[in-house]
C-alpha cells in the first residue's frame, strides 16, 4: 500500500496542491484512533530517549560540522534530516509493527519539545546572517508541531473520562489508521515532487549527492535507533523513534533558515523512510502479525 500511494503521488504531483490542506488533519485523525488504544500510565521518559535525542541534536552537530568542511548546501540539508522530530505518525507505524506506541508516543513529545527549544539557536549560528529571532521562530515551530500532537491527546483523554465506550469503539479501528496514512502519504509525497521539479538542472548533481546520503542517514538512524531500543526492551519503539522523520517540519525549517536546496534531504527522505516502513510491515504482514 505504501509503494502505491508513492506512485499515486508522484503521477498526480501537480493535482495534489488542491487537496494539501488535508495533511494535518489527516495526521490528527491517525494520531487519535493511535492514542484511544495506549494507556497513559504507561507515559514515562527512560534512558533510552537521551540517547536517541543525543544523537538527533548532537550528532546531527558533528554531521553538519564534518560535511561543512566539503560542502555547505549538503551539509545543512542532511544536518536538517537527523535533527528534525520523530514524525507524528511514528505511534501509529509502530504500533502496526508490535512495537511499544506509549514509548513513542512519550519521545515524539520530547523530541519536538527539545527541536523547538533548540532549532532558533542552532540555526541562528548556521545562518550567515543570524537573524533569526528566538521567540518568533520558537512561536512557529510550536504552533505548527504541538497541536498535532497534543490535541489528539487531549481529546483521548477526555474521552475515557466522559465516554469511555467511544473511546473503545475507535481503539478498536487501528487498521483505519494504515489507510489514512496512505492518503497523507500520498499528499506529501505529491508536494515534495512538485518542489523537486521546480529546481534547476544545474542542481541535479548536488540533489543527486543529497538523496545518497539522505538514504544513509535514514538507513543509520534506523540502525543506531534499534540497537538503542534493544538495549532497553523495544527495538521498534528505539528504530521508530529515531528513523521516522517529521519530513513536514523539516522541509519547513529549511525553507525558512537554510539554503532552499537543504530541503531536498528531507524530501527525499520522505520517500526512503516510508520504503523503509512499507518493508518492515509487509514482512510483518506476511508472517501473519499484522
Amino acid at each position: 500500500m505504501l509503494p502505491i500511494a508513492m506512485i499515486v503521488g508522484i503521477l498526480f504531483h501537480s493535482q495534489i496542491g488542491y487537496v494539501a490542506f488535508l495533511s494535518p488533519y489527516l495526521i490528527f485523525i491517525m494520531l487519535l484512533i493511535t492514542y484511544c488504544k495506549v494507556s497513559f500510565n504507561h507515559f514515562r521518559v527512560d534512558g533510552s530517549m537521551w540517547w536517541l535525542l543525543a544523537i538527533q541534536v548532537v550528532g546531527a552537530s558533528v554531521v553538519y560540522l564534518l560535511l561543512r568542511l566539503w560542502n555547505v548546501e549538503v551539509a545543512e540539508s542532511i544536518f536538517i534530516c537527523i535533527f528534525c522530530p520523530t514524525a507524528t505518525a511514528a505511534p501509529v507505524i509502530t504500533g502496526m509493527l508490535g512495537g511499544k506506541v506509549e514509548r513513542v508516543a512519550t519521545y515524539s513529545l520530547l523530541s519536538n519539545l527539545v527541536v523547538a527549544l533548540t532549532a532558533p539557536v542552532i540555526l541562528a549560528l548556521m545562518n550567515d546572517s543570524g537573524s533569526v529571532d528566538f521567540a518568533e521562530s520558537f512561536m512557529r515551530i510550536a504552533v505548527s508541531v504541538l497541536p498535532l500532537i497534543l490535541g489528539p491527546l487531549v481529546i483521548s483523554m477526555a474521552l475515557k473520562l466522559t465516554f469511555p465506550r467511544v473511546r473503545e469503539e475507535i481503539a478498536q479501528h487501528q487498521g483505519l489508521s494504515f489507510y489514512i496514512w496512505a492518503v497523507a502519504l500520498i499528499i506529501v509525497v505529491g508536494n515534495s515532487v512538485s518542489f523537486l521539479m521546480k529546481e534547476p538542472a544545474s542542481c541535479l548533481p548536488e540533489i543527486a549527492v543529497i538523496a545518497v546520503l539522505s538514504l544513509a542517514a535514514c538507513l543509520a538512524q534506523f540502525y543506531f535507533g534499534r540497537r538503542i531500543g534493544a538495549r532497553y526492551g523495544d527495538r521498534v519503539a528505539g528504530a521508530q523513534s529515531l528513523g521516522q522523520k517529521n519530513t513536514v517540519l523539516a522541509i519547513w525549517l529549511a525553507l525558512t533558515y537554510l539554503n532552499p536546496i537543504a530541503s531536498v534531504g528531507p524530501a527525499c527522505y520522505i520517500a526512503w523512510h516510508n520504503t523503509v516502513n512499507s518493508i518492515q510491515i509487509y514482512k510483518r504482514a506476511k508472517s501473519g502479525m499484522l
